[in-house]
């Protein structure tokens, strides 16, 4: 356990020493809000739905681009020799640099609850702000970001070039993300498998503040097989 930690923290500071995660969630930051409050001035009531609806699509890209570096960076230096040559098992290595990819991405999304604040504030006296939907959408976005970094990490595992980690974590996002789209083409019996397999479908019944232990279950999961193939990958680095 003090591996993964130390690991993590490693790579959190890493990323906050590097200005490309500055520049990164700043985009993110600025399109999301962007997108965001354009169309909430648009329907005319305080919502935080269409926020719920704008920020998987943008974690498509930026959870892809926040995670290319994790491992590909260490393969290109030559520095994944060294760490794996320290007394850490593998499963170790992957965790620590998953957390850390992860504790960025949900930094990132702690910088969006102000907007929360905001909304509420434009609400009128005489109805409440509903929270409720509000703290499932942002659950529902972290295990989201999860499996994307999840995503991101095994894409980076298996390559030094870091512009290729990008592309097929994106590709694996983009995959998983609209693969339930195609179900209103497919038989009932394919439809139901497609519909389950997105990560979309699963984010929404969250979002909704229907809070369903299957969707938990298939966000960890998923997360832990990709894990899983990561380790994997990178156990193939010592040989």
């Amino acid at each position: 356990m003090n591996a993964i930690i130390c690991i993590a923290r490693r790579e959190m500071q890493s990323y906050l020493n590097s200005p490309v995660a500055y520049v990164v969630l700043g985009i993110f930051l600025l399109l999301l809000g962007y997108f965001y409050f354009s169309t909430l001035f648009l329907i005319g009531f305080a919502s935080m739905r269409n926020f719920f609806s704008i920020a998987p699509m943008l974690l498509v890209v930026f959870a892809p681009a926040l995670s290319m570096r994790l491992i590909a960076e260490e393969r290109k230096s030559g520095t994944i020799e060294s760490l794996l040559n320290f007394p850490v098992r593998d499963f170790e290595v992957v965790l620590g640099k998953f957390l850390g990819g992860f504790g960025i991405v949900a930094l990132g999304l702690l910088f969006t609850v102000p907007y929360v604040f905001s909304v509420a504030w434009l609400a009128p006296k005489e109805m409440s702000f509903d929270y409720g939907p509000v703290i499932g959408g942002y659950f529902g976005l972290l295990l989201l970001s999860s499996s994307f970094i999840a995503f991101g990490l095994f894409a980076s595992s298996f390559t030094k070039n870091q512009i290729v980690a990008f592309v097929v974590g994106f590709i694996l996002c983009v995959f998983f993300f609209l693969i339930d789209k195609a179900a209103i083409i497919l038989p009932y019996s394919l439809a139901f498998i497609f519909e389950f397999l997105s990560v979309d479908t699963h984010f929404t019944n969250i979002a909704r503040g229907v809070l369903d232990s299957r969707d938990v279950l298939y966000y960890v999961s998923l997360t832990a097989v990709t894990l899983f193939f990561t380790t994997r990958m990178l156990r193939r680095s010592r040989g």
